[in-house]
Parts: C-alpha cells; structure tokens; sequence
C-alpha cells in the first residue's frame, strides 16, 4: 500500500543578525517595488521592526513596524498621523523561485496572530500606483484589506494607495 505524504512547508522563523545577508540580496533584487537597502539601514530597520519573519533559507520574508518605531517613511508617517496604534508592513519579498506556493499568504495570517496577542487592532500597508501592482492590490484585497488613502511621494515620482486591515481577538 503506497503512502501519500503531505508536502511539508517550510517553517516560518524569526529573521536573525545571519540572515541579514540573503534579505539584503532579496531585498535589492526588488529595489524597483521596495526601495534599495544599505547593509546598515537594513539592520537599524529590523533593529526597529515590531515583527520580522522569513520563510526557509530565504524563499520570502516580511519587516513590520509598529507605531513605536524610529523610522522615516514617509508612508509610515502617513500612517502614524492617523492612527494611534497599528502595525505597518514595509516590506514582504517572496523569491522568484518559491512564488506560487502561499508563502505571503502565510507570513501575513502569522503576523496578524502576533499583532492581535501584542494587542494591535489594525495593519497597514501601502501598494504602489505608480507604477502599478495588480497583483499586490488582489493579495491584498482578498486578505481583507481596504484602501485607506493614497499619496503621492519621492517627488512626484511614485503614487501609493494606503491599505489597513482591521484585526480582533
């Protein structure tokens, strides 16, 4: 009698002082969506993050803020105008290898389990306009996220819409 075995996932860990490497490849290899990091900017960033996770060695990873954190986005600061408390995700990168395979999905559903038990009620996060992501207003629409303003930033060169998702217990 042959056995089906459920494929495994890969486990979702808490990013590490070793791991700055491969995030900082990643990360860079979507500067155009993100931004481009500097080794030092990126750890002072995960230094300030509320929650920051990566899915295998490096097939995806996430870097969150909360409203406490040092840091000079002007879409964070969009944020931290309007609410007094929440949870803003800077960045979530899946690898061009490992797409397909629910790792977004997974990060974000655990980050929204630590924002609740550290008692955040909502998650932000900005989509870029211009230029545009289709893709990334799907995702997170269908997580349950509802655009909450839009700006334009960098100088006129790039539009962002503001999504939040509220979260309960």
């Amino acid at each position: 009698m042959a056995r089906t075995m459920a494929k495994q996932l890969p486990a979702i860990e808490q990013v590490s002082p070793a791991d700055e490497p491969v995030i900082l490849a990643l990360n860079n290899e979507h500067a155009a969506e993100l931004s481009w990091l500097e080794p030092e900017r990126l750890s002072f960033l995960l230094g300030e993050a509320f929650y920051t996770r990566r899915i295998g060695v490096l097939e995806a990873f996430i870097l969150c803020f909360d409203q406490e954190a040092r840091y000079d986005s002007p879409n964070f600061l969009w944020f931290r105008k309007r609410y007094p408390r929440f949870v803003y995700v800077d960045r979530v990168v899946v690898a061009a290898a490992a797409r397909g395979r629910g790792h977004a999905r997974r990060l974000y559903e655990d980050l929204f389990e630590q924002a609740r038990r550290a008692g955040h009620t909502i998650v932000t996060c900005e989509v870029n306009a211009e230029p545009p992501n289709p893709a990334s207003d799907a995702f997170h629409a269908a997580l349950g996220f509802a655009e909450v303003g839009d700006a334009v930033i960098h100088g006129g060169k790039k539009s962002v819409r503001y999504w939040a998702k509220p979260i309960t217990s």
